[in-house]
Parts: structure tokens; sequence; C-alpha cells
């Protein structure tokens, strides 16, 4: 009988946090497929397919992906009324496992919320998830480009003051770990979609994850669970 074998836990360390929000500390899984899969049946296409390329993008480059021949100006209209319906529409939002103990941890440590969601979105989800909004956060509203665009995370490091190498990402969505590592971050995939778009390193959810500092005010995470 083969000897059983164990993952030692992977620590990484870093000088501050970005945070996407949707399906990395908040899961409104139930919301996204509601709106997004009758905005697909709407435009007369497969809601499977549109939901493969939905999470992570802003909601007028999800449009742009999937009606690329459309007019850009139609996108930001038809976002501006999804955005409105996904902030009147908490039912189902929850935090992530783990997620309430992981933003406890990261009180007074260097951190910012970087999400595709505009502020109004933002705020009605992490109160939904009852989260603690961070102080520092870059939203639609501060980007001219969504991620997978990495304009996102370099804002969320320069408004800390960290070097883009000094930070670590944490993402659930192949837009987001694409942005983040565009933006020279290691990148911590959180969930199921994230595993197989090569983050640095991965986690089921945020149960696996433990938060530390270190004398010169370092913050080391160690992944109990990492894959």
């Amino acid at each position: 009988m083969p000897a059983s074998t164990t993952t030692a836990p992977v620590a990484l360390t870093a000088k501050a946090l970005l945070l996407d929000m949707d399906g990395t500390i908040v899961n409104s899984d139930a919301v996204v497929e509601r709106c997004w899969r009758d905005w697909a049946v709407s435009h007369g296409l497969d809601p499977q397919e549109a939901m493969k390329v939905v999470h992570g993008r802003q909601g007028y480059a999800t449009m742009a992906v999937l009606l690329p021949d459309r007019p850009m100006e139609v996108n930001h209209a038809e976002n501006a009324v999804m955005l409105a319906r996904e902030t009147a529409d908490t039912d189902g939002v929850i935090p992530v496992a783990g997620a309430p103990e992981f933003m406890a941890a990261l009180d007074g440590l260097p951190h910012a919320l970087v999400t595709s969601a505009d502020t109004a979105l933002a705020t009605a989800r992490m109160t939904a998830a009852a989260l603690p909004m961070p102080e520092i956060r870059v939203t639609a509203e501060s980007v001219q480009a969504s991620k997978p665009d990495p304009e996102g995370f370099l804002m969320g490091a320069a408004a800390l003051g960290v070097d883009p190498a000094d930070c670590i990402v944490f993402e659930d969505s192949a837009a987001g770990i694409t942005a983040g590592r565009a933006a020279g971050m290691r990148v911590i995939g959180v969930g199921p979609r994230a595993a197989a778009h090569a983050p640095t390193a991965h986690v089921p959810d945020l149960t696996a994850l433990h938060v530390t500092t270190t004398p010169d005010g370092s913050i080391t995470i160690t992944l109990q669970s990492a894959a």
C-alpha cells in the first residue's frame, strides 16, 4: 500500500494585498448568473457560453467580447442598466468561506479592494456579505480599462505606496489573474474558477489561508492547502 503524502504549507510574503471582490471574498454567483443569463437570452446568445467570459470584467467589456460588432456606446448604456439591476439584487450574496476571518486579520494592514464593480455595487455586496469595506478601493469609476488590463491593480499598489512586485493579488477569474500577472504581481487564486489560469498558488477558499506579520511589517500568507 503506497505511503500517504502531505503537502507542506506554502508561505508568500508581501508588503500589501490587493483583493478582488466577486468570487474572491464575496460569493455573488447567484446574482451574476441570474442577471447575465437573462441578458444573454435577450440577445440570442447561449447563456452557458456567456458565463465563460462574464467573471472578472466590467459589464461593458463582457458585452464587447460577446457582441464584438456592437457600438461601444450601446455597451456602456446597457452596462448602466445591468449595474442598477445587480446593485438592487443581493439575494444569495454571502461571504466566501473564510472571508470574515480573513478580512478581520487584515485590519490595520496595507490592503485595497480592486473590483470591476462600481462603488454602489461594491458597497451593496460587501454590506450584504457583512464584510468590512477596505479604506482604499479601486472601483469601475477609477479606471479607464477593465480587467484583464492591469490598470486597477497598478492603481491599488500606487495608492498604498507599494511596489507592484511587493503586492499579492487575490483573484478568482481568468481576467483578474491575467491582470494581476500583467501588473507584475503574484496572484493567489481563490475558488474553482481560478485553478485553471496559472495563479502563483491556489486555494479552494479563504479558510486555507493564515495571515501573520513579520517584525519589519511585511505580511506573510501561509496557504495550508496550496495547489
